[in-house]
């Protein structure tokens, strides 16, 4: 029973700190994408520390609570994606672990962390092209800022892979006693 409440508490305290950050992002225009950034990284401490499936209903929490609190409910969308990207790849990751005759699983690896930011950052930036520019734009700045984001997703990994290894790393002897 010990171990049910301590996942309740420190899932809690996550989802508050995930949905402050997403409160802030709306109010600190200038640190938006980092903000929403740190919050979606809440979702892969859910991961590593109490699994897959506690991982999804926090995401799935953090993103209806999102639209209940945050004040800009784009921002929630935004979260919704890199939360997403973020329980995918551990998804990902969970289910090469256990298949160790793959050869070049580091690379089954990268190619499955592109494939599902495409799967939500194409669509997204077609469908929302009125609402993302304002005005209509060429096809070479279109094809630009797919690129740019092939270029962003590799930053946001490596931040993500920064701050669970070290930032996360450190703290986690500290705060689960």
């Amino acid at each position: 029973m010990h171990v049910k409440a301590k996942t309740l508490a420190f899932g809690g305290l996550m989802l508050a700190l995930t949905v402050v950050f997403m409160a802030l992002g709306s109010v600190i225009e200038t640190s938006t994408l980092f903000l929403l950034a740190a919050a979606s990284f809440f979702v892969g401490v859910i991961i590593w520390e109490f699994g897959l499936r506690t991982g999804a209903a926090f995401y799935i929490a953090a993103v209806l609570l999102g639209f209940i609190t945050a004040p800009n409910k784009f921002y929630v969308f935004t979260f919704t994606a890199m939360g997403f990207y973020i329980w995918g790849i551990e998804a990902v990751w969970r289910w090469l672990e256990k298949r160790p005759q793959y050869k070049n699983r580091k690379a089954i690896f990268w190619i499955s962390k592109y494939v599902i930011f495409n799967i939500v950052y194409i669509p997204a930036v077609f469908l929302f092209r009125d609402l993302l520019f304002g005005r209509a734009i060429s096809d070479a700045f279109l094809i630009g800022v797919l690129v740019g984001g092939q270029i962003a997703l590799f930053i946001y990994d490596r931040a993500y892979e920064y701050a669970q290894g070290h930032v996360w790393g450190k703290l986690r002897g500290r705060i689960m006693r």
